[in-house]
């Protein structure tokens, strides 16, 4: 929880260019292991920080296939991106995607950062499909700059 609240920090603190009028909607808990953030409304920009703990050896990529199958899939519109490689102080991988939301073209990009072999943390970046793109190195730099202590 402690690692979650750091990365939550660090986020705020680097995402007030990106997400200028950024809220907290829903903080960690003891019971939950996510954040929530959104800059305005959803559609202008919303973030999502989740802990996922995995069995001992499943990767940021394995991670990313399971939501890609499990979840993603089954949004409206869905259209798959590609999976690239990622490295900051956290290295894993990001998945790019598109969907529909109240029948507007959205845009999504998650990025899968293992902590250890156990956890893997997912920042949840979406927004409508011709703005989030444009911030696309901020996001970057928000997971580059991730960090636990």
């Amino acid at each position: 929880m402690k690692h979650l609240l750091t990365g939550l920090v660090l986020f705020v603190l680097l995402c007030s260019c990106v997400f200028a009028a950024a809220q907290v909607i829903t903080e960690p808990d003891a019971a939950h292991e996510h954040a929530e953030f959104v800059n305005g409304d959803r559609l202008e920009g919303y973030l999502q920080i989740r802990k996922e703990v995995v069995d001992a050896g499943t990767t940021p990529s394995d991670l990313a296939r399971r939501d890609l199958d499990q979840k993603l899939r089954f949004l409206p519109g869905f259209v798959e991106g590609k999976e690239e490689k990622f490295a900051g102080r956290l290295s894993g991988v990001t998945v790019s995607y598109e969907f529909i939301r109240t029948a507007k073209p959205m845009t999504g990009r998650i990025y899968y950062l293992q902590a250890d072999n156990r956890t893997i943390y997912a920042l949840r970046f979406s927004g409508l499909r011709d703005r989030l793109p444009r911030i696309r190195n901020q996001t970057d730099l928000i997971a580059r700059s991730f960090k636990l202590k």
